[in-house]
Formats: C-alpha cells, structure tokens, sequence
C-alpha cells in the first residue's frame, strides 16, 4: 500500500532519490515536446486542408454561372441521394448541411422530419384479445395472484369481482380463471377516437343468423297456414257433393259451384301472395332515398325530380353534326331543331342563347355598351353605380341620333328630290288581303280580333285611398311625387280639388292669408256660421280663423300703445299742477284738448323713438361683440402660461334676435366690391 512506498522511499540514501526524481521529470518534458510536435502537425494538416478546400475566384465564378443556369432551367438541377431533384431556387443555408451528418453529397434530408423524432403510432387494425384465457382455470391458490379471486392477471386493488368473507388465498375455492391484459398501444388522433376499436366482426354474424332463423319460421307459419286451408277447402267440397247427391241436385248446378270455388281457391292464393309482398314493403317507408318517396297503398315511388318523359337536350336532335352539347355545364347554346325551320318560340326548346337574350337582356346589354363608349370618350358614366344617370343619357342619345338622322334624310330630299316614290302604300293595300282575323258588330264595332291586351303589373291598380281621383305619382313638382287631381304631395292627404290646386298655386306668404272670393276681414266668423247654403272646405274654414287671429292681435297691439300714451299724459299733467296750482283749471282743460291732439299724431312720434332707440342698441351691441372678438384674439396670440386664469372660459348665454341682427351689420360679405376700403 501507500504506507509501504513511503518508508520504503524514505529508507533509501538521498543519492538515489535526487536521481529518481531527475529520471521522472525527464520523462515529463519528452512528454510534452512529443504533445507539442503532435500539435503542430495536426496544425499543418488543418491548414493543408484548409488551402485545399479554398476555392480561387475562377472556381467561384463557375459555381455561380452553373447555379444560374439551373435556376433558368438550361442544366439539370442537382439530384440527392433517393433520386429526387433538389429544387435550385432553394437557399445555400437550407442546403447546406451540418457537420455531424458526414454527407459529401447534395441532400435536404436534415430539413426532413427525423425518423428518430418521429413518434410511431400502432395500426388501427391491430386486434386485442379480451375475454378469459382457456384452460386457465386453478384448483390452488398461486402466490402472487389476486387475494380476492384468485386470478393471476390482476391484484386484490383492482378486482372486479364481488368482495368474499374469505378470500381465495386462504379457501383456496373457486379460483377465478386468468383473463387476457390488454398492451398498451400508442394511438394517433383517429385511433384514440375509434368507436368500433376492439369490436370483433364475428360477432355480427350473429345478427345474421337470428333473420334467418325468424325468415325460415315465417315460411314453415305460412307452409302450416296454407296446408290447413288446403283441407278444409276439400273437406268442403265433400260435405257440398254429399249434400247434392242426396238432395238430388243437378249436375250442372254442381258444375259450376266446382268453377266458383275453384276461382275462390285462385284469388285466396293472391291474396296470400299479396300479404308476403306487403311485408316487404312494410319497411320500405322507413328506407326512403333522397328525392323519393314510396306509396304503400299504390304500391308506387314518388319522385321529386325531372319527369322521365321530358326529352333531355343532347336527345332531341341526333345528327352528330348539330350543335354542341356541353355536358359539364349541361348547356346546348344553338337550336338543336333549326332544321325544322319553325319560329323559336313555338319549339320545345331552341336553345339556351333564345332564353338568354329573352326580355330586356338586349336593352341591357346595350345601354352597357353605351357606357363602356361614353366612358372612353371622357364622361364619368359607370352603369352598375348609376343605372337612372346611364338609362337616362341613353334615352337623349337615341332620340338625338334618331333626330340627326331624320334631318340628314330630310336634307337629301330637299336637295335631290323624289320623296314621292317613297310614299308607298301599306302592304295590306297593295294585296288587298291579311291575316289578321277581325270580328265587327253591325255598327262597325271591333268585336274580336284586334283589341289591345291590358299590360297589369303585380301592384294593385286604380285604387284611389283619401277621395282621390288620380294615382299617387301621377303629379311631380319640386322633387316630390303627388295627386294631380289636387296637387297634394303628402300621400295620406285627403283631396281637396280644385280648390287645394288654387291654395298650392299662391306664394308660400299669401297662403295664410288667402281668403275665399266674397269675404271681409270682420266678417269671416260670420260667414262661417251662416252659410249653411255654401259648404266651404276644410283649408278655407282654417284661413278664414288664420285671419281672425291676425286681426285680434292687431287690435291688441293698437289697445296697448293707447294706454302708454295715456299714462304719459297723466304724469305730464301731474307735474303741471305742482308747479302752479292756482292754475289747475287752465291746465285741465289743455290737458284734454292735447290728449285729444297727442292720439292723432302719437303713432308718428313713437315709431321715430322706437327706431333711434334700436339704431343706438344695435351701435352698442356692434361695439361689444368687436371687444369681444379683439379679446379673444389677443387672448389666442398669448402663450397658456401668460393667459390670465381662467381667462378662456366664455360665459355661455343665448343668442337673442338683437345679437344676430348685430352681427349681420357687422359681417364683411367677400363679394362685396367696397369690402376692401372699409375699416375692420
């Protein structure tokens, strides 16, 4: 051990020691020089390497043309080690592999999912056993089977079976055999989600044998049922022979009692025939097909699709050289039956470009070329946007085209002449015969024949709610739709006639003071209540009170102005008798006679205060808005910090009729030619 070595160390002289320890470290520093050498060699040969594995610009400039070419498709692109050809659009730093793979050749299979990665799931169609093992049945108790049961397959924790006094380990009775364990197998997603995981298809079979068996008893039920009325038919015709033979009956008689039993054998048979088709079609109702639907009791299926009678398109014409017939889109586009050279529309069909440019397809497709013209030539015109605009400019065009052209062919023919040749007769002149068949009366009369059809929309038609006589939307003024049989353009109004066109016809400033021919202003009350001979509308009766009103409050205005004469009156002749009092009767008397004078010329006098009154509102009212707008300017030109506080909070007030007539003096219109020279 250690304790050897050293007192075996320490036992020898001090000469041999200094040389061990000299021979030791000499073999320490060739260690080292041999490490030193070995690294500067491996050195040389990672610099070696190194060179060879740099590439000189030539070489480069070769790789590059040659990428170049496979990503133009002039060389064939790189091929890896499966034979698949690695696509040159793909980066370097997707291609190039890592140095732990040792790959020299051109692969992307380190971009791949890695087998090792990848998790391995069991198939879906591998079968577990389940159920007991045969033959696993013990007599004894084994040591480490289940204490409970005696099973070798599970522990007492998780047996199933019902809890014993004693348990098998100390009866050792009734041993319970082994059952099959289950692996645990390693599923995906559809595989921990299979219903039918587990299910034996045996045991299918089963469902099978139990029809048949209930199949093979309904045929031996019918066999039984058959062959008892089988007998009792002879049975009968026995008992019925016996019987005519002793009552003498005659053989004819006998005869054709065989033939109507016989007929009655015949139709029992149908009848059972019957009752074993109705068994099938017992179920029938329950397995219903898409588009189907079948009828016991006529014994028929109802479908819900095409009539098997009507003839498909591609079947109605079987010349190989007559029109296409698409079946992916399921379209014949021309006439399958031009041959016959019948009118389209009398053909069961003619194609479906006939039912395509049906109707208003062309006027459509017209107004839409108008458009894409109307667009090149600079107008903003877009049909799907604005239909009304394009239908409209359409409209003009046509009708000035229509015009131009009539004036050039009237130019023409004042220029040449010869307008007469082309005053023709109509055709039914010229032939003296049509095929119009018309029926007259004895008194010339149209009876049949020729008379106009009646075009009906899908709106209700001449139906006039509110006592109108004409349709809503027949009158159009100002942008809205009414009544041109009163004017009315309110659509629940009640008509008023004539007399609500005279009304809607006045300015809108008259209208409150129209009055009906014949009245005065005092009279209209009057006339309202005694004019049981003429009925006035509505609207007259409501200008006739407009009216009233008006006059009742002039009379109040006029009432009002009269007392605030007075009362100056009274406080001029108040100050009069204070000054001299010997005088009083004197005064009273002229106060009356100038009270008298003041009335007749007090209306001039007041309306000339009242208007230097307002001139001096207005000027003061002008001025304070002017500061008001200098302070608020001069309030914006500050910086926040410099603005007194709460300096911008304006005091909110209403704006009075006063203020705005103010502000409309002040205001500078730009129009105005004299804006410039006069002072802000």
């Amino acid at each position: 051990g250690t304790v050897t070595s050293n007192v075996a160390f320490h036992s020898f002289p001090f000469i041999f020691q200094i040389k061990l320890i000299i021979q030791t470290r000499s073999k320490m520093l060739k260690l080292k020089e041999e490490k030193k050498k070995h690294k500067k060699e491996k050195k040389k040969q990672g610099e070696d390497e190194k060179k060879s594995e740099r590439k000189t610009r030539e070489q480069r400039k070769a790789e590059a043309e040659l990428e170049e070419a496979r990503k133009n498709g002039f060389v064939p692109a790189e091929v890896d080690e499966e034979g698949k050809d690695i696509n040159p659009h793909i980066p370097d730093y997707i291609k190039k592999v890592p140095w732990y793979y040792n790959i020299d050749k051109p692969t992307l299979k380190h971009q791949r999912p890695q087998e090792d990665k990848h998790t391995q799931y069991d198939d879906l169609r591998k079968s577990q056993r389940t159920g007991i093992i045969k033959g696993s049945g013990a007599t004894r108790y084994r040591k480490g089977a289940c204490a409970n049961c005696g099973a070798m397959t599970h522990k007492k924790k998780d047996c199933l079976a019902r809890p014993r006094k004693k348990g098998a380990k100390f009866t050792n009775t009734n041993i319970a055999p082994d059952e099959y364990v289950p692996e645990k197998l390693s599923l995906d997603f559809d595989g921990k989600r299979d219903r039918w995981a587990g299910y034996d298809v045996k045991k299918h079979r089963a469902v099978f044998e139990e029809f048949e068996k209930v199949e093979k008893e309904k045929k031996k039920l019918r066999a039984e049922k058959l062959h008892k009325q089988a007998e009792e038919k002879k049975k009968k015709k026995l008992q019925k022979l016996q019987e005519d033979a002793e009552g003498g009956a005659d053989g004819a008689v006998a005869d054709k009692k065989e033939e109507e039993e016989s007929d009655d054998s015949d139709t029992d048979d149908s009848d059972d025939e019957k009752n074993e088709e109705e068994d099938d079609f017992k179920y029938a109702e329950q397995m219903d097909m898409p588009g189907t639907k079948v009828d016991i009791k006529s014994r028929t299926s109802i479908r819900n699709l095409r009539i098997r009678e009507d003839t498909a398109k591609y079947l109605l014409n079987l010349n190989p050289n007559s029109t296409r017939y698409d079946p992916k889109t399921r379209s014949m586009r021309g006439n399958p039956l031009a041959h016959l050279g019948k009118d389209p529309r009398d053909l069961p069909f003619a194609g479906d470009n006939f039912i395509r440019y049906s109707g208003d397809v062309t006027n459509v497709a017209k107004t839409q070329m108008f458009a894409w013209e109307a667009n090149k030539k600079g107008s903003e015109l877009h049909m799907q946007t604005d239909p009304t605009k394009a239908e409209l400019m359409h409209k003009n065009f046509r009708l000035s085209k229509s015009q131009f052209q009539d004036d050039q062919r009237k130019s023409i023919l004042e220029k040449y002449g010869g307008e007469e040749h082309l005053k023709a007769p109509p055709k039914e002149l010229l032939l003296a015969q049509t095929e119009n068949y018309v029926e007259y009366s004895q008194t010339g009369r149209i009876i049949k024949g020729n008379e106009k059809a009646k075009v009906l929309s899908r709106y209700p038609e001449d139906i006039h709610p509110g006592n109108h006589s004409s349709v809503w939307g027949s009158y159009w003024v100002d942008g809205n739709w009414g009544y041109s049989c009163c004017h009315a353009t309110d659509k629940n109004a009640y008509c008023l006639g004539e007399s609500g066109k005279k009304v809607r016809s006045m300015p809108a400033e008259d209208e409150l003071l129209a009055l009906p021919k014949g009245s005065g202003n005092g009279e209209v009350s009057k006339g309202v209540e005694g004019s049981d001979d003429q009925k006035k509308s509505l609207v007259e009766l409501h200008y006739e009170k407009k009216v009233e009103d008006a006059n009742e409050s002039s009379k109040a205005k006029s009432k009002k102005r009269r007392k605030h004469k007075h009362s100056k009156i009274r406080k001029r002749n108040k100050g009069s008798e204070s000054a001299s009092s010997s005088s009083s009767s004197s005064s009273s008397s002229s106060s009356s006679s100038s009270s008298s004078d003041s009335d007749s010329d007090g209306d001039e006098s007041d309306s000339k205060g009242n208007k230097k009154k307002k001139a001096k509102r207005m000027q003061e009212l002008i001025k304070q808005q002017r500061k008001e707008e200098e302070k608020a300017a001069r309030l914006l030109k500050m910086d926040e910090r410099d603005r007194p506080f709460n300096s911008m909070s304006s005091k909110i007030k209403e704006v009075t009729d006063e203020d705005m007539e103010a502000y409309q003096l002040r205001r500078q219109h730009a129009d105005d030619p004299m804006a410039k020279f006069l002072k802000k």
